[in-house]
Order: structure tokens, then sequence, then C-alpha cells
């Protein structure tokens, strides 16, 4: 089994470069008009996608998109301590694959469940939907919704994520939700933060704390209209980068989702829908939503850091595991 594995996985490896190479010399990967993400075939369901264009004309989040590849028995074995759910997108195979064989290897800690999970909406190409699927029948960490997967349509995302821990994985402990450019430590996330020793938290939520409010300008890559949020503050918010809260507040979160005007800004809408839940965000200094130069000692104090490369990610994973024994 584990050779079948191992050729799967380089024919895998292999079907990706192949891919990635053709559609560079050949075509686009995407289209754009006016800063919004288009699809560039129409579908049956075109009436559900939910684009930002979409999000203007309506009040309310149905969320009602189907699974196109869906992992619903991962939590069925054994409740996890932890899901973590990361945010990528088709072209990031040798993210993915970093992650894990490294800080989301679902094996790294013999006695505690870890569930690990990417979360992707459907691609605009034929081709990268098709080499996703084939990845999701080797790994089983893959997750799609019938949305079209853009920067706008992040929030989509995220509250996919939240639908599916409140639906297939409610009685996880906790959850981290991050990105594919994240390195995060483990052992700090886990031992230092969630203790499993002690008793779960319910209404929980860290991480890097942002009290802000909406940037105007339209060049902005963060610009938020008028009309969409009218208020001079947001409600303070944790970066999308990483964060981390108790896997109740997911159901809390997605069905307050579903009566809550849609923002591009996924982070943002997050600290809307807290808000109206009374929960508030609990500032974490592990969390850091910037790249940070690798030290051992430097990153054995952080939770996360951003902006990570996966060949970064394999030297960062290998020097720390490998000099546990070293004091700092």
């Amino acid at each position: 089994m584990p050779s079948k594995v191992s050729c799967l996985y380089l024919l895998t490896v292999v079907c990706w470069a192949s891919a990635l190479w053709y559609l560079s010399v050949t075509r686009p990967s995407s289209s754009y008009m006016g800063g919004l993400s288009l699809p560039l075939r129409q579908s049956g369901k075109q009436g559900k996608n939910g684009t930002l264009g979409n999000m203007r004309t309506r009040s309310l989040n149905p969320h009602d998109f189907d699974y196109l590849i869906n992992e619903d028995r991962k939590c069925e074995a054994e409740v996890p301590f932890l899901v973590i759910l990361i945010s990528t997108t088709h072209k990031e195979f040798d993210a993915r694959q970093a992650i894990r064989e490294t800080w989301g290897d679902e094996s790294a800690f013999a006695d505690m469940r870890i569930v690990t999970l990417f979360l992707l909406g459907r691609n605009a190409d034929a081709v990268l939907n098709q080499m996703v699927e084939q990845e999701s029948q080797i790994f089983h960490d893959i997750v799609v919704e019938d949305f079209v997967d853009s920067y706008h349509n992040l929030t989509l995302k995220t509250m996919m994520g939240m639908r599916w821990v409140a639906t297939f994985c409610a009685k996880a402990q906790y959850v981290l939700k991050t990105d594919s450019d994240i390195f995060v430590n483990m052992e700090n996330l886990i031992f230092t933060l969630l203790k499993p020793a002690t008793k779960p938290r319910r209404r929980y939520f860290t991480g890097y704390v942002i009290n802000g409010g909406p940037i105007r300008d339209m060049r902005s890559k963060w610009y938020m209209p008028r009309d969409l949020y009218p208020d001079s503050k947001y409600p303070p918010f944790c970066s999308g980068t990483g964060y981390v809260f108790s896997a109740d507040v997911a159901e809390l979160v997605y069905n307050t989702s579903q009566h809550t005007r849609l923002l591009h800004l996924e982070d943002v809408y997050v600290g809307v829908c807290l808000r109206k839940l009374g929960i508030h965000p609990f500032q974490n200094s592990g969390f850091n939503h910037w790249k940070m130069a690798y030290s051992l000692c430097r990153y054995r104090r952080i939770v996360t850091v951003h902006q990570i490369s996966p060949e970064e990610m394999h030297r960062i994973w290998n020097d720390m595991t490998s000099k546990k024994h070293l004091k700092c």
C-alpha cells in the first residue's frame, strides 16, 4: 500500500507540474473586470454564485452551495481535538504538500486526533478542477463547494469551513482557520494555548486582533464601499491569516452569517458576526500576520507566521524538529 500511494503521489506531482506549465503558456488563469473575479463559463447553477456583484443585491446569505468534493467522514472514527481549516487556491499544490509534510501532518501527535482540511471553491478552468479532484482521491483532505474561487469570495470559503465543522465535526474541541502561506508552531498552539488537559472553552475566539475602520480608497486591496459598510469603524476582528476558536463557535457564526449581509473581507465579516453574537476575540501576540526572519528561539515563541514559502516551511520545520533539545 505505501508503494502504491508513493507512486500515485509522484504521478500527481508530475501531472500538477505539467498542468501548471500548460496553463501558464496557453491561457490566463482567470478574468477580471473592475477588480471582481468573474467565471469564465456559465453553469446551470449560476444564480447561486456568490460573487461580490451578487452580494450587493441581497442582504441575506443562505449559503446554498453544493459540495463538489467532501470529506464528510473525517470525524466519525474519533472526535478530533483540533480541526485545521486552510484556505488555498487550485494552483498551490506545493504549499498544500509542504503543509501535509510539516505542521499540518495529521499523525504528528500520536495521542491526539487532528484533522487537516484544505478549502476551495470552483475554478473557471476544468483542468485545474480535475487536478484537485485527483489530489483529493490520494490525500482525502480537500473540501470544495460550488462557488467561484476568487479573492472576493474568501468570505464564502470561510463560511464553507464553518458550515463543514458545524455539520460534520461539531464535537471537535477547537478549530484553527489559516492560509496556505502560514507556518504554524503546533507545539505552542496545542500545549501552550489550547492545553488539552484543561476543560474545553466555549464561545472562545483568539488571534491577532485588529481595531480599525474601512478603507475608502478604491485602489486598496482592502477597499470597502460605503454602501456595503457605512460605519466608520469595524468591530474588533482577528487577522484572517490565522485564528483559533472553540468548535461551538463554528455553528454560531455560520447561523449568524445567514442573516448578515456579506462582506468580501472575510476576517472583517467574521468580526461582524462575532459582534452580533456578543463574542469578544482575545488578543494573542503569538499570532503574526507579517513575515518574520527565521531564528530558532524566535519561532519557538510564535503561533503563526505569514508569507512562508513551501521551501521555507520544510526548512523551518526540519530545523525546529531536529533541535528540540537545544535551549534558548
